[in-house]
């Protein structure tokens, strides 16, 4: 076969589709409280994805908390820094599963994990760190990247990934 006829071998990028963006500005952590209380209100997020980026310190787990206690989440909630995956129950809902993989060193540690399970189950999942399983995790429904500005005010960058996620945004 001519060399320009064989296949080249290619470097494949997965790029997740996204359907709709939107900016806006937390500028204090009660700011962040009602978008958590606004986003729980949403029939869609019962089964949803979500995943959470930003640097240490931005607000990931505080606002994982907020979303949580609008749920209806009762107890302590803590970061799943060390234990990786914290289950949850609200009433109303199946499970919800806050995941924090910022201590993954591998992929495959999801795998390992049995993460798949988790993932394929109903229920809300949220995950701190996705790009720490990169390759193995599902398109998010719903991205939120959060940035630190200074003490208090955070800009928020969330991007709709699915139909599901464009409903969450609306």
């Amino acid at each position: 076969m001519p060399d320009e006829l064989r296949p080249v071998d290619v470097l494949r990028t997965r790029h997740d589709d996204i359907l709709e963006t939107a900016d806006f500005d937390w500028p204090d952590e009660q700011a962040c409280r009602r978008w958590a209380e606004r986003l729980a209100a949403r029939p869609a997020l019962r089964d949803a994805y979500v995943e959470l980026r930003g640097p240490l310190g931005a607000g990931k787990t505080t606002f994982v908390r907020h979303l949580l206690r609008a749920l209806g989440v009762q107890g302590r909630i803590k970061s799943p820094s060390f234990a990786v995956l914290e289950p949850h129950q609200a009433p109303g809902l199946a499970a919800i599963s806050h995941f924090d993989f910022y201590r993954f060193s591998d992929p495959r540690e999801w795998e390992d994990a049995g993460f798949r399970d988790v993932f394929a189950a109903p229920g809300l999942k949220l995950a701190e760190w996705p790009e720490k399983a990169a390759g193995m995790l599902p398109p998010p429904d719903l991205r939120l990247t959060i940035e630190p500005v200074d003490e208090q005010l955070r800009r928020v960058h969330a991007e709709a990934c699915t139909p599901r996620g464009v409903e969450l945004l609306s």
